[in-house]
């Protein structure tokens, strides 16, 4: 018999780490890592037994050298004195051998396979011939096959971790900086586990850009389909940044993919202390829980639109649904995002492009006069008003989409979608399924209806929403690492710092990262980066390019301001 954990879920074969399953009938299990440096064994004993206590899972640490897989021995100790069993796992960049050495000590090794074996990526054009690649294919099986021998040995599992912005030249020179890229990172080293009859590895595909996060999980979904392969996934949003834009980016990834019934564990990495992780982590697990379904044959649909309404934006729209209370606040212009000059409102940046409703009052016809849409969706005979019906919002709307296709009818579609949740819940609900929709292109834009959040939540999570899908840059992004036992700086206080004196460039990314590990390539995408390279040290790059080297930390806040503007990049803050 079928169970419905099969219909929701993709079923995947269990993977235990410690004592927790992953995949297999497990639920979705919630994880975290700690930001304290591993070799201070008393602050990050603290720092897992206060995630426990938040309903962490399972805890990874940074293991970069020899004495920090050293000090992971004393830590597991501790727990276990503690009366804490949640699960150990090591985080590894660059350096086997501190793999070999802690896996004794762990549950679990994370391995990086853009930079397990191959060195820092030079973005530089190498060619490579099927003898040459095949060359460095042995050279990985020769440094990797020990661990995995030890890891089967002593029946601990490994997450092969892929990153994005961390793919090795050999394979960027092949495959692009792609999410076929990513996956056949994956695949080069999952090939040798498998000649070896290792099979606990579970997999994770991590990306700053949603969408590009969404897009390698479900081709190695596919290709893992077309091989006949069960391993368990880790989703996570990589270098998300904090509040409500980490919450929402976050959401967007790893929900997305939960709804799709795609995933055995999550993450969700903010530049905060790493117990708040753990709240947005455990709403979306119990949300998409209720609302998920699997399909093995996931299609993506094209739709052709046609020519937009004036009062539509070309990269996507936000529309608000508007009470009589919300008419009489005194705030009702700036909670739409309008700028005020002498008492009247006018068109900024994060305006609406209009509200809906069946009143009538005086601020509607002021909106009307500076190009707002006032709009009753059941009069309306240029847009499309859709709201689910069910449980099943993301599949009900992906088959209305379809029809509309079928049918040849090229309105622009807005998703009106309806919460009656809390301010945390919305947010989290709202990014997982109309992010879902709108990284697939699917609609025009969002109308955001939640009564019980005052409009000013309301329009700022739908402009999240949409930049997080890579639609409508209306702000900066911000592209923050979450911290870990590499980071040479305060990396919560310097993101807070930077983010109040850059936060009015809109369309412009910033990368502020803890380490050199997250540098060129974590940042992936970024126009900006600030990055720790010695402790007081900052470099700044341009995009991949490192322009400005060891900068002292009073002063790199300074230079990351005046590379902005000398791109061009920089324009006044309002008063």
């Amino acid at each position: 018999m079928k169970n419905n954990y099969q219909t929701s879920r993709r079923l995947t074969h269990e993977v235990l780490v410690g004592n927790v399953g992953i995949g297999g009938m497990n639920p979705v299990r919630v994880q975290s890592m700690t930001t304290s440096d591993t070799r201070d064994v008393m602050a990050t004993v603290e720092q897992i037994l206060q995630l426990e206590q938040a309903g962490c899972e399972l805890v990874r640490v940074t293991v970069q050298g020899m004495k920090e897989a050293e000090a992971c021995e004393q830590i597991k100790t501790l727990l276990i004195q503690k009366g804490c069993f949640v699960p150990l796992i090591a985080d590894i960049h660059f350096y086997p051998p501190a793999a070999m050495r802690v896996v004794d000590s762990v549950d679990k090794v994370r391995i990086n396979p853009g930079n397990f074996v191959d060195k820092r990526a030079s973005f530089q054009v190498i060619e490579y011939d099927d003898e040459s690649y095949a060359a460095e294919i042995k050279k990985i099986e020769e440094k990797f096959s020990p661990l995995v021998e030890k890891c089967k040995r002593l029946k601990k599992a490994m997450r092969i971790g892929v990153n994005h912005g961390s793919l090795s030249d050999r394979i960027m020179n092949r495959f692009g900086d792609t999410p076929a890229g990513m996956v056949e990172s994956a695949f080069e080293f999952t090939r040798i586990c498998r000649q070896m009859d290792y099979q606990d590895v579970i997999f994770s595909m991590k990306a700053s850009n949603a969408s590009i996060m969404i897009e390698a999980y479900r081709l190695l979904v596919l290709r893992m389909q077309q091989e006949g392969w069960t391993y368990p996934l880790h989703l996570g949003v990589t270098e998300a940044g904090e509040g409500e834009d980490g919450r929402i980016k976050s959401a967007i990834g790893i929900g997305s993919l939960l709804l799709d019934g795609i995933g055995d564990t999550i993450r969700v990495s903010l530049t905060e202390d790493p117990w708040y992780e753990i709240d947005p982590c455990r709403r979306l697990v119990e949300f998409t829980r209720k609302h998920a379904h699997y399909s093995s044959q996931y299609q993506p649909i094209v739709r052709r639109i046609g020519e937009l309404p004036s009062y539509l934006h070309r990269d996507g729209s936000v529309f608000l649904e508007v009470s009589q209370q919300d008419l009489e606040s005194s705030s009702f212009y700036q909670d739409l995002g309008c700028d005020m000059q002498l008492g009247q409102p006018s068109r900024g940046n994060q305006t609406v492009e209009g509200v809906v409703t069946h009143l009538e009052h005086s601020k509607l016809d002021v909106l009307k006069k500076i190009g707002l849409a006032v709009i009753e969706p059941q009069e309306n005979k240029d847009v499309i008003f859709f709201s689910p019906q069910t449980l099943q919002s993301v599949l009900e709307t992906r088959e209305f989409v379809k029809q509309l296709s079928q049918s040849d009818i090229t309105k622009p579609l807005i998703l009106s979608f309806k919460y009656q949740q809390s301010l945390e819940d919305v947010t989290i609900q709202a990014a997982a399924e109309l992010g879902s929709l709108l990284c697939d292109r699917l609609a025009q834009g969002i109308c955001l209806s939640a009564p019980q959040l005052v409009l000013s939540q309301r329009r700022s999570i739908a402009f999240s929403i949409l930049q997080g899908c890579r639609m409508r840059a209306s702000k900066t992004e911000f592209i923050s690492c979450p911290g870990c036992g590499r980071t040479l700086f305060n990396l919560q206080k310097v993101a807070a710092s930077i983010r109040e004196k850059t936060a009015h460039l809109p369309g412009v990314k910033i990368a502020i990262m803890g380490c050199i590990v997250n540098g060129p390539g974590e940042m992936a995408d970024a126009d900006f980066g600030y990055v720790g390279s010695k402790p007081g040290m900052i470099d700044l790059y341009v995009g991949k390019t490192c322009v400005e080297r060891n900068i002292p930390m009073d002063q790199a806040q300074e230079h990351l301001i005046a590379l902005i503007q000398a791109h061009g990049r920089w324009v006044e803050p309002k008063v």
